[in-house]
């Protein structure tokens, strides 16, 4: 009982039974602002992030479009080149 008795001061606030019962009533929304701001803090951290790896992808795209080119380009080449030198062979003979 000695416990409760110092514990006089750290009791809980009264409570709104009205607004308990009917919270249709209620016209503020009750925001926790730490909460509000790291989620807006993570939200721009995500689009941060999807942007970044969009430039990335794209970036790659772009690459492998080059790599592809070239490589279909040295192929032709090569055809090519083999159908002169065989075409060359041919008249030789």
């Amino acid at each position: 009982m000695a416990a409760e008795k110092g514990n006089d001061d750290q009791k809980f606030p009264a409570a709104d039974v009205d607004e308990e019962l009917n919270p249709g009533k209620q016209n503020k929304v009750q925001v926790d602002s730490v909460s509000s701001e790291i989620a807006v803090s993570m939200e721009i951290n995500e689009q941060t992030e999807a942007k970044r790896s969009k430039k990335e992808r794209e970036k790659e795209e772009t690459l492998h479009t080059i790599k592809s080119a070239i490589i279909i380009s040295g192929i032709i080449v090569a055809v090519v080149g083999a159908a002169f030198a065989i075409t060359k062979k041919l008249r030789e003979k």
